[in-house]
């Protein structure tokens, strides 16, 4: 009876004081759910941070290559075999020494421990050019990991014509741009001087890169919380939604 009420007789500001918390019929609700599972949780940010902050000090206070890729490979292997004895996922460990692997394949090919963080500035310059692609031609990365749970489920490409749908994937996805552009406006610049000769910016590029990883993917992720929570935009495929019985 409250429910029809409130769409009889209540005005917009009563409505809008009254409206019902975000749920799982929600889309915002749908990739909030989704970015959670894709962060891992607290432990799982953790856990990509831990091996590149112990080869960056390693290297900072030994100087030593190969020593400094080892201990970054051993505390990746510490927090996989604590996750085996607690009997839970380890994919964020292996994605944390797969990654810390492809950067000890640079640093060892040239020598130089600054050509270890080469590969996150190329896959974050990567990253940026194609979730910005794909805004563009109205195919939103955040569009295509929500499509599968709305619209209509045996079509995942139906969420492309709910223009609210394509509005709010495309904002969402180009929160995850922002990061990656900012990684790469500041951190290839220090691999270039510390390169060339130029200036020791080792340091800073590896502090730089411990302090824009998580961090600021997760700032990103409270903006797109905040952008979520002022929104509700229906679980529905346009066609459904204008359908006549």
């Amino acid at each position: 009876m409250s429910e029809q009420r409130s769409a009889a007789g209540d005005t917009p500001a009563q409505e809008q004081a009254a409206a019902p918390a975000v749920t799982e019929d929600t889309v915002e609700a749908l990739v909030r759910s989704q970015l959670a599972k894709a962060l891992g949780g607290k432990r799982g940010m953790v856990e990509a941070a831990v091996p590149t902050l112990t080869f960056t000090l390693s290297y900072i206070v030994s100087s030593e290559l190969r020593l400094s890729i080892a201990m970054g490979v051993v505390a990746a292997l510490v927090l996989g075999a604590v996750r085996l004895l607690q009997r839970s996922s380890v994919q964020y460990v292996v994605t944390s020494l797969f990654g810390i692997g492809i950067a000890a394949v640079f640093a060892m090919r040239s020598g130089d421990a600054a050509d270890a963080f080469l590969p996150g500035i190329i896959y974050n310059a990567v990253y940026a050019v194609v979730l910005s692609l794909s805004v563009l031609v109205r195919w939103p990365a955040i569009g295509l990991m929500i499509g599968p749970f709305i619209g209509e489920k045996e079509d995942f490409t139906s969420w492309r014509e709910n223009p609210a749908v394509v509005r709010l994937a495309s904002r969402l996805t180009w929160l995850l741009v922002l990061p990656c552009v900012i990684r790469v406006l500041v951190q290839y610049p220090l691999w270039l001087a510390d390169n060339y000769g130029w200036a020791d910016t080792f340091a800073l590029l590896g502090l730089s890169k411990v302090a824009m990883g998580w961090p600021l993917q997760v700032a990103a992720f409270a903006a797109m919380v905040w952008l979520l929570a002022r929104g509700r935009t229906p679980v529905e495929s346009a066609p459904a939604a204008g359908r006549e019985d």
